[in-house]
């Protein structure tokens, strides 16, 4: 009999360091975001630089990605009407590629990792160090 009730406890934190690790409810639930574009400083209005529309390569995704300068010197990649499939582990890439077509060109041409994505759906920014050469980093990918 003890050795069963080990085996059953064994299962149970098998099972619940799995579910854990590959959250497989991510899939289905929606993580809404919705961010404003941050106020300029000063009287000054944030310029769009460049800007491009999603298109799905392994995941239908929409939206328009733009790049905002603002006169004080930041950049902020922002998102707007975006929305992706759900994935426990999504990062936003700028890629060194006037296009990202699927996986092995991203790293092919090489990536910045600004992190993990804050939602698949909904207005967003990221904002981009100084060391983001955008004339290179012409793509972006999630």
């Amino acid at each position: 009999m003890n050795d069963r009730k080990v085996t059953i406890l064994a299962l149970v934190v098998i099972l619940f360091v799995a579910w854990y690790t590959f959250r497989p409810e991510r899939l289905v639930v929606n993580q809404r975001v919705y961010e404003e574009l941050p106020a300029a400083k000063g009287d000054s209005t944030p310029q769009p630089v460049a800007s491009g529309a999603f298109h799905g390569v392994a995941h239908p995704t929409d939206g328009i990605a733009t790049i905002f300068h603002f006169g004080d010197g930041r950049r902020i990649l922002r998102f707007t009407n975006f929305k992706t499939s759900n994935d426990p582990d999504v990062h936003v890439y700028m890629v060194a590629a006037n296009d990202a077509q699927d996986s092995q060109s991203v790293l092919r041409a090489g990536f910045i990792d600004l992190g993990l994505i804050k939602g698949n759906i909904g207005d967003q920014n990221y904002y981009l160090g100084s060391d983001v050469d955008i004339s290179r980093y012409r793509a972006v990918s999630v």
